[in-house]
Formats: C-alpha cells, structure tokens, sequence
C-alpha cells in the first residue's frame, strides 16, 4: 500500500468463519478500499483471477465451466461483476457437493445492484463488506488524519496534501467517466460531476430528490436510479427514518451522507485540513465520519444490523438509532467539547417514544460520564482509538 505496512484487519476474522459456513463468499466494497491487499494476506496460497485485466476476463469468459472444472476450490475471482456468467457456473460448481470455502468473489459493485445474477447463488454465499480504513483500524498519527482525508489506504499512504488531492481526483474522474458508465448509468460525466458536488450540500441533511433533479434538468425517476446506483458502488449512505407504532408523525425522507470523508471534502473544493476548521458544513461532515465509524462497527459485531435516523415532525431527532434484533440503540452525535440540556432534548423524548432505558452521545469533548435518565456521554476519541464499543455483539437493551 505505497509504503504503509499492512494491518491486520478484522475482516480477516469474519472472512475466515464464513468460509467455515458457505462454499462462496463475496467480499464487496469500493474500489481501492483494500480488498485485494486483505485477500492477499489472508488467504495467501489462494490463485487470483483479476477480472479488471482484459486478458483473465477474455479467457474465463471463452469456458467458465471448464475453467471452475479444473479450478474447483480455493480461486479468488476480483471484480467478479465484469463477467455475470460467472455466478451461474458457480451455482453448478458447488451444487456438486464438495464442501465449503471454495471461493471468494470480490467486487466493487454491490450485491444490491447485482439483483440479475445473485439469485442464482441465493443460500450458497456469505456477504462482507469492507469499507476504508476507519480509525480504530489506524495507528495514532495516522487516525488524526482520518477526519479530514477519508479512509482510502493509497491516500493514507501518501504524505504530501498535494498528493493526496491529485489521487482523490483521479478516483473520481475514473468512477464517474469509467465505473459508473459500466454499472449502466447513461449520463454525461460532466453532469454525473455535478450530482456528485451537489450531494456535499445534501450530506447530513434530509434527500429531496426533486431539488436534485431540477437543479439537474432531469427526472426524478433519473435522479432516483443514479442515487441506487451510488449507493450501490458504496459511494453514499441513504439512513432511512425509523417508523415506531408511536403517536407522532415521523420524517419519511432519508438523510444522506457521502460515505468517505476525504471523499465529501475533495468533492466540496477542501483542499487543505485548516480549511475545514471554518467550513459551514463542518458539523456535518463529523456526524458521517462518526456514522460510518458506527456502522462499521455495529456490522463486525452485530448479526444484520439495520440503521436508522430518528425524526418526529416537530423536531427533536436523534442522528443514529442501530436495530440489532429486538434491541435498539439510540446515539447522537455532537461535534462540540460541551454538551447541554438542549442536546439532550432530542435523545430523551426518543427514548421515552420508544421504550428505550439507555442512550448515548457522541460528542467531541474528552470526558466519559453517565447522565441521568440512563444517557452516557462518550468521546470520539475513545471510540476512534477502540476504548468504547457499546458492548455490541453481547449487550444492550431491549425496547420495552
């Protein structure tokens, strides 16, 4: 990774007990998020088909069945969705019955957008997600730095600012005039550019579609497709309201957030740290930084966990509310070192509309303490470092 010794990731864990369970597993996440550097570490004697070399696609494209025939187990297939035919001829090959863990895919395209071919390995295959780097996966001086330039490991990897920016356009000069393009989006790249800048103003804020779609001069329907199609090739998080048989009426539109930091800010004309200190938005951009942190966590250790935001109609929102099962856990995010009665408001009112008997905030300050009315108050700082997890994965409570 340009120099940055590689760190054991706790996706190698997850990977090793799904392979113990299913004979295929795709690993799916952004381009340049680290897949194949994971891979590579965690199942090294494994062969690598890379699916992005014209010569590997041309060739497993002319006998996929011949080639599983020959190939039967312990194959990584990378960008697996450039040849669809693939996931049929693998349903055949391990309907064969020879056993699990005989086959990682990984891909840049989503399953979410791979509704065509992924039914035929329906039961046959785990899903793991890999996202950039979060934090806690960081050492210190570099976990510093997470806030404002993003996750991705090349960026990381590179020191000088300058660097970093030419390698953050670069990538998205290629998602939008290549990636994109071959996920099926029929649209200018100049005008795909603009969608992508436009959302940097919608990130963190309630989706209205319309807006976008005027402000484009295209469909609502169009707008609609392509946000799917971002949010598949985990460009974007659209957190949906959560709706309770409550007696309020709810916000129905999601918020969105653009997934990488160093993504949002590149895309929002930053160019240097010092320039976020001032930045309108900066509240913000700390609330998805601290959301994906959350959700990446909650998905190492949670069974299909769901997220939600939570909005009554006359105001009082919590930013985060994570569904494992029965139990929720309600948590608001605050960029400041203070929190107040104010701050409090919103979290409380949801705990008592929803049963809830604990919450917390994330806030940007430095002590850890327990408020009334079962509310804690945890540091970001603690969360980046790995002090503080929720107890996901063990503990929690139950709605009542």
């Amino acid at each position: 990774m340009h120099g940055m010794r590689y760190r054991p990731r706790q996706q190698e864990r997850l990977l090793a007990e799904l392979l113990k369970v299913f004979p295929v597993v795709f690993v799916q996440g952004p381009r340049q998020c680290g897949k194949s550097t994971l891979l590579r570490h965690a199942l090294p004697d494994w062969t690598k088909v890379d699916l992005e070399q014209p010569a590997a696609r041309t060739a497993l494209e002319a006998d996929v069945g011949g080639f599983l025939e020959a190939n039967p187990r312990r194959v990584v297939f990378d960008e697996a969705q450039r040849v669809p035919e693939l996931f049929s001829a693998l349903r055949h090959a391990v309907d064969e019955g020879r056993g699990n863990g005989r086959f990682v895919l990984l891909g840049s395209a989503g399953w979410s957008l791979m509704r065509g071919v992924s039914e035929s390995l329906a039961g046959r295959i785990g899903l793991l997600g890999l996202s950039p780097f979060s934090a806690r996966e960081l050492p210190a001086p570099i976990a510093v730095q997470r806030w404002f330039w993003g996750g991705f490991p090349p960026v990381l990897a590179r020191r000088a600012p300058e660097a970093r920016t030419r390698w953050l356009d670069a990538y998205v000069t290629q998602f939008l005039e290549r990636d994109l393009p071959a996920l099926g989006v029929r649209m200018q790249s100049t005008r795909l550019r603009s969608l992508f800048t436009m959302l940097t103003h919608v990130h963190g804020r309630s989706l209205n579609v319309s807006d976008l779609a005027r402000s484009l001069a295209v469909s609502s329907h169009t707008v609609s497709e392509h946000l799917d199609v971002l949010e598949g090739a985990f460009m974007i998080r659209r957190l949906p309201p959560y709706h309770a048989n409550v007696q309020k009426r709810l916000a129905k539109s999601p918020k969105l957030y653009i997934r990488d930091t160093g993504l949002l800010h590149f895309l929002a004309g930053l160019r240097r740290p010092t320039e976020l200190r001032d930045w309108p938005l900066r509240g913000s951009s700390f609330e998805g930084l601290v959301i994906e942190e959350l959700t990446g966590l909650a998905s190492e250790r949670i069974v299909r966990p769901e997220f939600f935001h939570w909005r009554p109609a006359g105001g009082g929102e919590v930013d985060l509310l994570v569904k494992d099962g029965l139990r929720i856990h309600a948590i608001e995010i605050k960029l400041g070192s203070t929190v107040d009665a104010r701050g409090l408001a919103g979290l409380r009112q949801c705990m008592v509309d929803l049963g809830l008997d604990r919450g917390w905030i994330v806030y940007g300050g430095r002590e850890r303490r327990r408020l009334s009315h079962g509310i804690e108050v945890v540091p970001w700082a603690d969360i980046a470092s790995g002090k503080f997890d929720f107890g996901w994965g063990g503990r929690g409570r139950k709605p009542a």
